[in-house]
């Protein structure tokens, strides 16, 4: 059961969303009760250790060894993840017409394995992986079989899961790891299809997003702390146009003092009433 504060924001939720279709922009928190990790606690601050930055990682050969070294033994975990009762509540929306867009800032593409279509990736999905000599993509499976094939020393490593697909792994383990090569080109700059850390969200998606803030009649926030400023500058967008902004989110975010309703709850559990409250 809700308690009374929080079944009257879902209440005033509700009513906003009852006749005008908003944009729902996700984070994290949607995906951990999945299991994936997030990078903040409930004040906004990053947990852990600094992330790699895409500078650090287009350097040097040694950085790109540390990484994929790191996410060979993470992203088991990030897929065989699911999809649960948040990424489903979203999905029904959609198809039901009672939405105008999704975007997300995960990389795990539970929306996608939840049913949602057309959903705009603001930083990219670590089931592809692009090479940066050729330009070409391949599937992550496709290269995780060729890291495991050559690097079997780390078969039955335990290591700490990180959030985006990342480890705690000991150094010790790092120094022999085969980076991969791109099996279209054979280049040694292979990266994850997702934006890093320092690196800029690609213009065509950018503009995407844009274009569904400016066309939405409000946004609701599911799960982001809005750090990221490709997530704060579309709350900006519709705070600028006097279009509704709202979050489901437990903890800080960025855009606080933008938000004109904030509910402190579990999206997992506050988006499936939603959809029962919207099929009135």
């Amino acid at each position: 059961m809700l308690d009374s504060p929080i079944r009257e924001h879902l209440d005033t939720l509700l009513q906003a969303m009852a006749d005008d279709k908003f944009l729902i922009l996700t984070g994290a928190g949607i995906s951990t009760p999945s299991g994936i990790p997030d990078y903040r606690d409930s004040d906004g601050v990053r947990r852990g250790r600094q992330p790699m930055m895409y500078q650090e990682f287009l350097a040097a050969p040694e950085s790109r060894r540390r990484y994929w070294a790191r996410a060979m033994l993470g992203w088991p975990r990030v897929r065989k993840a699911r999809p649960n009762a948040a990424h489903e509540a979203l999905a029904t929306l959609q198809q039901r017409g009672r939405i105008s867009a999704l975007i997300t800032q995960n990389v795990d593409t539970l929306h996608d394995q939840a049913g949602s279509h057309d959903v705009i990736e603001l930083h990219g999905s670590l089931h592809r992986v692009l090479c940066l000599d050729c330009g070409q993509r391949s599937e992550r499976d496709a290269i995780q079989q060729l890291m495991e094939t050559q690097n079997p020393y780390l078969s039955g490593v335990d290591a700490v899961q990180a959030p985006d697909g990342d480890t705690l792994l000991d150094p010790a383990f790092e120094a022999r790891f085969q980076v991969p090569q791109c099996p279209h080109c054979a280049g040694e700059r292979m990266k994850p299809d997702v934006v890093f850390f320092g690196e800029n969200v690609a213009q065509p998606t950018a503009a995407r997003a844009l274009a569904a803030a400016e066309n939405a009649a409000g946004l609701l926030v599911v799960g982001s702390s809005l750090m990221a400023y490709s997530a704060f500058r579309l709350c900006r967008v519709i705070a600028e146009r006097g279009k509704p902004l709202m979050a489901i989110n437990l903890g800080k975010t960025r855009a606080d003092d933008l938000l004109d309703l904030k509910i402190e709850g579990s999206c997992e559990e506050l988006l499936p009433w939603l959809v029962e409250g919207l099929r009135r």
